[in-house]
């Protein structure tokens, strides 16, 4: 939906609620037409059941307001004498409308100071619950979201096992356009692995099915920064088209709103603006070497000869920080190695049992087919790639044949145009094209992990309407079966080695308890 439309339908709740309560508003001492005034209406509701104001405001916020409805249907129900399970749950399964029984054919009176504590300890839990998952939907939308490391794409930064807090601030929290889902799941149900969220990914039926038209229009929060260049970033995959993200060959291709694509974190390596190049695996912007943060490190893939004897991958990892899987790949006996840092590799080739170390990487001129465009004009690899203008809001580019294979995905699928070719004539939305201006800004996302990471090489720039959020904090790392005790507790970004705060977050929550049970004695004693 549009903003335009959203408005409409908003009115058109507006109109169904005032029809359905406004004899309830006269019994509780109220005006009808108080019934009708959208948001207003809201606040003398409120007074009517006895809830705080602010309530009105969870109404309004998505995903929130799928919890909030229900309970404003049965306190509703419960402040016109309706306190019975039956009633409890006609109110939730008539979708509020049993609120017009009330209205028109129940013979009931408004209780002004009736008890809100809950009659018994299962009703108690029950509140306790509803309200913890309201508080904790609203933290986990619009501030702070956990988020696990899934791969090795940023591996000696961030390692698999850490877990994030990922900041949705920092940017700008951004409103969720799937209005109807689960509250605090992606796009999975666990456990059920059932799709969270109403909306048809049918990709023929993606702009006429009714349910789709719940979507929201993409809306922000403003933020207090701006992505820059090494920044750490979350964000949804913008290719994504997979039911399973570990399934790469579905029965089809789902098509997905923006906020149920698939999150990953990635290092963003080039902003909008940005002229971005890759020689020999390394990224140069605007024709300047790009300098990573002191706490990334580079990892490139390498064939390794052994003299006689096997490696040992526990070894390898102890001695050397090789964490990547390697192998035997021919009958040469070499060895694949998918990932070693130039730290890594400057002792590891004084191994005894290494014969010669050979860089992995892939020759200028051939050409990758799975790399960014997908074209066979661009003859680019994972080590020899570009040069690529990152489009920026607000910039026109000329465009034609030859351009037209890196920037086609950008103005059809994220910026919302139709995009055809007629000979030699690009159209846009049926009228013929040479230039073209960005709508919004986009980024480079890759991998420190160079030849172990799926990133930007593979599907291209990242909108900036898919960024989720900036990770801040790891609160624990666990390495498959143990804890990494030095990781908790510790920042994402910042200069020189990370440092756990754990044994002060530990002092301070003891002294918290001690400080309370103190209290709590003096109290009993005086």
């Amino acid at each position: 939906m549009t903003l335009m439309q959203w408005f409409i339908f908003i009115l058109i709740i507006q109109v169904i609620h005032g029809l359905g309560t406004w004899k309830l508003y006269i019994k509780a001492g109220r005006q009808a037409w108080e019934a009708f005034i959208p948001v207003y209406n809201g606040v003398v509701l409120m007074k009517i059941i006895n809830r705080p104001v602010w309530w009105v405001i969870l109404l309004f916020l998505p995903i929130v307001n799928m919890i909030m409805f229900p309970v404003v249907w049965v306190e509703t129900a419960r402040s016109f004498g309706k306190n019975k399970p039956l009633d409890t749950a006609l109110a939730i399964l008539t979708l509020g409308f049993y609120n017009y029984y009330l209205n028109y054919a129940a013979n009931v009176t408004y209780i002004e100071n009736r008890d809100l504590q809950p009659k018994s300890s299962s009703g108690d839990w029950v509140s306790s619950i509803l309200f913890a998952i309201v508080a904790a939907t609203i933290v986990h939308t619009y501030f702070i979201q956990p988020f696990t490391i899934p791969s090795s794409s940023l591996e000696k930064s961030l390692l698999v096992g850490d877990f994030l807090f990922v900041s949705k601030f920092h940017y700008g929290a951004r409103i969720p356009m799937t209005t109807v889902g689960a509250p605090m799941v992606h796009d999975t149900i666990p456990g059920l692995k059932k799709k969270s969220y109403l909306f048809n990914d049918n990709f023929e039926e993606r702009k006429t099915s009714l349910v789709n038209k719940l979507q929201l229009p993409y809306l922000r929060f403003p933020g207090f920064e701006n992505i820059e260049r090494n920044d750490i970033v979350v964000f949804n995959q913008p290719a994504d088209t997979l039911l399973d993200m570990n399934d790469f060959q579905p029965d089809r291709n789902y098509y997905k709103p923006i906020d149920k694509k698939t999150n990953l974190v990635k290092r963003c390596v080039g902003i909008a603006g940005d002229s971005l190049e890759v020689r020999d695996g390394f990224v140069y912007i605007n024709g300047k070497k790009n300098e990573l943060p002191d706490r990334a490190h580079l990892q490139f893939s390498y064939l390794v000869q052994p003299k006689t004897n096997q490696f040992n991958p526990a070894y390898l990892k102890e001695r050397y920080d090789i964490t990547d899987g390697f192998g035997i790949i021919n009958n040469n006996n070499t060895y694949y190695f998918s990932a070693i840092s130039d730290e890594a590799l400057s002792q590891f080739k004084n191994h005894p049992n290494v014969a010669s170390i050979t860089p992995n990487k892939k020759e200028k001129g051939v050409r990758d087919a799975n790399i960014f465009p997908h074209d066979p004009n661009y003859d680019w690899n994972v080590d020899f790639f570009g040069p690529l203008y990152i489009p920026e809001e607000g910039k026109t580019i000329d465009i034609n044949l030859d351009v037209l294979p890196l920037y086609k995905r950008v103005i059809s699928e994220y910026e919302g145009n139709d995009v055809t070719v007629r000979g030699n004539q690009i159209l846009i939305n049926g009228e013929v094209a040479t230039t073209y201006t960005f709508k919004q800004n986009y980024y480079w996302m890759m991998g420190d992990n160079r030849h172990n990471s799926i990133d930007a090489r593979a599907w291209g720039f990242v909108p900036f309407d898919h960024v989720v959020g900036k990770p801040v904090f790891i609160w624990m790392s666990w390495d498959r079966s143990s804890p990494r005790w030095e990781r908790f507790f510790t920042t994402v970004s910042g200069s020189g080695k990370a440092t756990s705060f754990l044994i002060p977050f530990l002092i301070l929550l003891a002294g918290y308890f001690g400080f309370k049970k103190w209290k709590e004695r003096k109290a009993a004693n005086s």
